[in-house]
């Protein structure tokens, strides 16, 4: 699975010429498809009784997200589509989290209550990865990480509401019984991606969904991997905290061997009434959203100056065609920020909010535009102040929305000014809300270190130099942390040189200009 943050080429998505685009919406969930309303509504419900189930296991509790912070998930019509818009041969569907625009690509919604296919895995496991790390504040080893996002997604959906979770890994067969074996110490010190460059071709994906299914139904390892765990978050080493909770790793070396040796292996059977949800809804999309979505889709994969203006073209012939459809607006505006046309972006959303004052996303769009032109005002205060007012009025609809707080506070990091309490605060909110969007916590762990504050920096910063798919956010993160160790607490801490931090807070928003194109295996 891949979180793709590289721009590419825009590619038309072959929908049907009568595409009737769905749109299910639940209490974690947004799912957009062309298909049966049964099939869409079934598929939703999959994912929230998943959440439940994940939650019930765990025994974590993770807030509600606001509307706009759920996970939107889009799917595209068929494998093909999926490899197009990603620029990647093999791969079975990808996810980007962003704060208030986290997003996901899956082929189709039909549900299975048999054995799942690939992409459906993936999905799996890429959401287990947003549910662990917004329901802990701790950084995971990578085994850890990978593992327990094998352990959730190798699940199934029996029709009668059932979840079963921690089955075995089928996936990952082909991998255990012919990829070079990964020791138990080589696990455990395995880091992020990048630390060795590419994935080494053994099998550390399976091994660790191995181990952690083994510590979960193991009796005789009953309580281990909570004591890892525990030990990891106080700070003691992954090796360290092994040895404590599991004892002779050798010999859990060769416990593991005979473990995956067995036929049949226990996993959890969760009963409906374990795993209560809220009703979902379905809705078809208007006729004028209904043509919008293909370039809707494009848009939100993310996009390059080719790619937005091939984009632009088609939001224009669309909005033409439906100038009353304020939702089809709102994506024209969209279409013609991310083509640097801030004037008529700012008249797009304008005229959409003139229609229905509601519309998120004009004001959204209209923010960006405003925030962009604001850089080259010669009234800067003035200019931001101007910008502040469309994310105050999507604050107003949506008080936990994290963009208006993180845009409050770019308010002042944009004209070079101080960020007063209150900014500061909603920078520290804004990263609670959405603990996935890595560049978030990245800027807020930062001004923890700037306050002083330098626990909570390290806090802070963990789970991003942990990050399993690396990248060189991840490997800066680990540099400050490297670094804030030798920090005494209430010292003022900057990194030592220059960190770009308006583009890393534009990565938030999902208009990030300035990436640097980090990729992870699509197998994950």
């Amino acid at each position: 699975m891949l979180r793709i943050f590289a721009a590419i080429a825009a590619l038309s998505l072959a929908v049907p010429a009568q595409a009737e685009w769905l749109r299910a919406d639940s209490e974690h969930f947004v799912v957009f498809a062309d298909d049966s309303a049964k099939d869409v509504a079934r598929f939703a419900e999959m994912l929230e009784r998943y959440h439940a189930a994940m939650s019930f296991v765990t025994g974590r509790e993770v807030d509600t997200p606001s509307p706009s912070n759920r996970v939107t998930i889009y799917a595209v019509g068929s494998a093909r589509n999926i490899r197009k818009l990603a620029g990647i041969k093999n791969i079975g569907g990808f996810y980007i989290p962003r704060a208030g625009s986290s997003v996901a690509f899956v082929p189709n919604v039909r549900p299975s209550s048999g054995e799942l296919d690939f992409s459906m895995i993936t999905l799996l496991h890429e959401y287990a990865h947003h549910f662990l790390i917004g329901s802990s504040r701790f950084a995971m080893p990578r085994w850890m990480n990978e593992g327990g996002a094998e352990f959730f997604a190798s699940a199934r959906f029996p029709r009668d509401g059932e979840v079963q979770i921690g089955r075995p890994a089928v996936h990952r067969a082909y991998e255990l019984a012919l990829a070079p074996d990964v020791s138990i110490e080589n696990l455990l010190a395995r880091g992020n991606v990048e630390r060795g460059g590419d994935n080494p071709d053994d099998n550390f994906y399976g091994r660790s969904w191995a181990l952690y299914h083994y510590l979960t139904f193991a009796p005789e390892r009953k309580g281990q991997l909570l004591e890892y765990a525990r030990r990891i978050a106080a700070g003691v080493s992954s090796r360290e905290a092994a040895v404590i909770a599991f004892g002779d790793l050798h010999a859990l070396d060769r416990d593991l061997d005979t473990y995956l040796k067995k036929r049949k292996m226990l996993s959890f059977v969760l009963q409906p009434d374990l795993l209560p949800i809220r009703p979902i809804t379905v809705e078809q999309l208007s006729a004028g959203m209904d043509e919008m979505l293909p370039t809707i889709i494009r848009s939100k994969r993310g996009v390059d100056r080719e790619a937005a203006l091939e984009i632009l073209e088609d939001a224009r012939e669309v909005a033409a065609r439906y100038p009353g459809d304020a939702g089809v607006l709102a994506a024209l505006a969209e279409a013609e920020f991310d083509a640097g046309n801030d004037d008529a972006s700012i008249a797009a959303a304008d005229a959409a909010l003139a229609i229905d004052v509601t519309v998120k996303n004009a004001l959204v769009q209209k923010g960006f535009a405003l925030f962009r032109k604001a850089e080259e005002a010669d009234d800067e205060e003035a200019a931001f102040a101007a910008a502040m007012r469309p994310f105050s009025a999507l604050n107003r609809l949506e008080p936990d929305h994290p963009l208006p707080l993180i845009y409050y506070y770019r308010s002042f990091v944009e004209r070079g000014a101080a960020p007063n309490e209150t900014a500061r605060h909603a920078l520290e909110r804004a990263a609670q809300l959405s603990p996935f969007d890595r560049s978030l916590a990245m800027n807020a762990g930062l001004m923890q270190a700037g306050e002083g504050k330098i626990a909570i920096a390290r806090n802070t910063l963990g789970p991003v130099a942990a990050d399993p798919h690396g990248g060189s956010m991840a490997r800066a993160a680990q540099r400050y942390l490297e670094e804030l160790a030798e920090v005494a607490e209430g010292t003022e801490w900057s990194p030592p040189h220059e960190v770009n931090l308006t583009a890393a807070l534009a990565a938030s928003a999902g208009k990030n200009d300035d990436d640097d194109g980090d990729e992870e295996d699509a197998a994950d």
